[in-house]
Parts: structure tokens; sequence; C-alpha cells
């Protein structure tokens, strides 16, 4: 049984997420915990006194919030009446959002979360704030980020952007291989120079790792060299039938080029290709 955080403030990007989960995980007995963050730290923090009074609390943010979760509910009962492997719990909660995803991540024993992204004006500010950068960034758990225009597909092909400059533990991969396999996809490992220059030895072995890895999975190496790596990654999901990108984030400046940069206008994988972002575990 996996259990699934779905991250949810209502809007139609995070309903596009919550349905990109269902379908995603359609055929797999899961727990989805429906998770609603009220943003009270400046109110809590304000010199407006009956904000410290728990009845307030309650009657201003939790209760209107748990009434939009039974809606979203009703809602998944409308368009998915018939999946028995399926169960919805709601939570609500007032803290600091990390926090918040953080305690339920531990207590629910979270598998992955999955939540969505707001095209390209959001993913251009997301490095400063959003909700989905921080927890694909600071949350240590497996997270889909389903833009908004992203509709599900079955996984054909997965691309994995990589420099070769980390050796990655298999435990970090391991989600990545559970749905090669459970999807029948093919992995397209990419390599973006700048320049046309060759592998150093450290970067030959870990390609020769990640090689023997994914020995017994359909799988290729890419090499493309230019410049703009966002340009490059644009280009090879357009030349290719990519329903999804991939990629840890521990090799962290090398994934805040691909996701987080400021020209964002041409780059249409940020509001159609989903991301799985894998994380170490602790």
């Amino acid at each position: 049984m996996k259990n699934i955080l779905l991250p949810t403030d209502f809007s139609e990007n995070s309903w596009n997420a919550i349905k990109y989960a269902i379908n995603f995980f359609e055929k797999e007995p899961c727990n989805f915990y429906l998770l609603h963050v009220s943003k009270l730290s400046k109110a809590v923090a304000s010199d407006v006194p009956f904000l410290s009074s728990k009845n307030a609390l309650e009657t201003l943010y939790t209760r209107p919030a748990k009434q939009k979760l039974q809606s979203v509910l009703k809602q998944i009962a409308i368009h998915f009446p018939t999946n028995k492997k399926h169960r919805f719990y709601t939570i609500t909660d007032y803290n600091f959002f990390i926090e918040s995803v953080r305690k339920q991540v531990e207590e629910k024993k979270i598998d992955c979360i999955v939540m969505g992204t707001k095209g390209a004006s959001g993913l251009k500010k997301i490095i400063v704030g959003s909700n989905t950068g921080d927890v694909i960034t600071k949350v240590q758990c497996t997270t889909f980020a389903i833009p908004e225009n992203a509709s599900y597909v079955k996984l054909k092909e997965v691309a994995f952007p990589t420099d070769f400059s980390l050796n990655y533990d298999i435990q970090v991969l391991e989600p990545l291989t559970e749905i090669l396999n459970k999807c029948k996809s093919a992995l397209r490992i990419l390599h973006i120079t700048k320049n046309k220059a060759g592998l150093n030895s450290d970067q030959d072995k870990n390609k020769e790792l990640l090689e023997d890895y994914f020995n017994q999975l359909a799988h290729s190496f890419h090499y493309l060299t230019n410049k703009k790596l966002e340009d490059a990654i644009q280009c090879f999901v357009e030349s290719r039938n990519i329903n999804m990108i991939c990629m840890v984030a521990k090799n962290l400046n090398y994934f805040q080029q691909i996701l987080f940069h400021s020209k964002v206008e041409a780059i249409s994988y940020h509001t159609e290709i989903p991301f799985l972002v894998l994380h170490e575990k602790n």
C-alpha cells in the first residue's frame, strides 16, 4: 500500500495534480492524503488578539478548509467512481508550509508527494519561495511536480538529464526504477555540455555505474552540445516522445539550471511535462 501526499490550495492547478496522481497510481493500492495548510504565520505573529484563540482559528481557517476538502472528495468521487484500491483522507493544518509537509511525510510514512506547478510565470518565481519549489528542494521525499497543462498519458520515455558528476546511490534511483518497470517505459539518459569536451575519468565511472544499474531496463545515452541547458532540454523533449523528466535533487547546481532560471518564455516543458524529483533517504 503506497502512501501519497497531495498538498492542495484548492486551485485548478492543484486539482490537475490530484487527477494526475489518481491516474498514475490507478492500478496500485494507495492511501491518498489531501493536505491543506493555512498560511497563518503572519496572522499568528501579528498583534491581532483574537487570532490567539483556538476557536477563532477553527472558525476562520480550519472549518472552511475542511469544507473545501470535502468538496474535493466529492469531485474525486464524481471523476473516479469505481477504483476500490484507493482510499482518501483529509488533513488540515495551520503551520509553516514546509514544516507541515515534513510532519506529514514522517507521520504518514509518505512514499511520494504529488503537487502542481503554476506555469512559466510561476516557475520564474519558484526559487524565491513558492510552495512547490520549496518542497522539491527542502523535503527529502520523492516528489512529482505536475505543471498546469500536463495531462496524464502512459509513460513511454523518461528523460534523465545528468552531468555525470555524482555517483548516485542505488536507493535514490529505486523510485525511478520502479516507475520504469511498472510503466514499461524507456529511460533516456541525457548529457548536455556547453562545448564538445569529453568526459573526465570520474564522469566516465559514474556513467558506467548508471549503465550497469539500468542494464536490465530499456535505456539509452544521449549527448547534446548547447550553451543553454534549458534550450537543449526543450529540444530533446520536442524531438522525442518524452512524458516525464527525472532529476536527482542532490545535484542542485545542475538541477536548478534546468528547473529554475529566468528565461522561461519559450520553455514549454515547464508547463507540459511532469518532473520527478528524487531525494536521498534520511
